[in-house]
């Protein structure tokens, strides 16, 4: 595969993730950079996404990580290795709240291959450390088993 090649599929990853995946769509992500060093993703406060007035639920906090995480990886993958990307492991710590302040996730690749080790920092946008994780990347070239099998 040319440099052509994996440069165009890195693009269309960018376009995906920033409006083809329709859970990012409806949380309201945005990619703000997106580069083989890594990607950084926006997540607006929305008062539906709490857990409690004016709070993020913890789920969307991890939902964000995974997918900045993943992002991170396909920024700067071979994809002569495959193209499908599966979360296999993640943890999260969640160290502060942010009231009604939007997310900043900036995530990058530690390590890439088939498995690839990704790391994330949440912060807010005045540059608050809210949550840190870690999240493992499978890319693979196998479609997902349809449900009948």
């Amino acid at each position: 595969m040319t440099d052509d090649e994996q440069r165009r599929r890195r693009n269309w990853f960018r376009r995906h993730w920033d409006g083809g995946v329709p859970f990012n769509r409806l949380c309201g992500m945005r990619v703000a950079r997106w580069d083989v060093e890594g990607v950084t993703l926006r997540l607006p406060f929305d008062e539906q996404l709490s857990a409690h007035t004016g709070v993020f639920h913890g789920g969307v906090v991890s939902a964000l990580i995974d997918t900045a995480a993943t992002g991170s990886v396909m920024a700067g993958h071979n994809f002569e290795l495959g193209t499908l990307p599966v979360t296999l492991t993640m943890s999260v710590q969640y160290l502060a709240v942010a009231p009604g302040e939007d997310l900043v996730a900036d995530a990058t690749c530690a390590k890439r291959g088939r498995t690839n080790f990704a790391e994330v920092r949440v912060t807010s946008p005045a540059g608050n450390l809210l949550a840190l994780g870690m999240v493992t990347v499978a890319v693979t070239s196998r479609a997902p088993a349809s449900p009948a099998s």
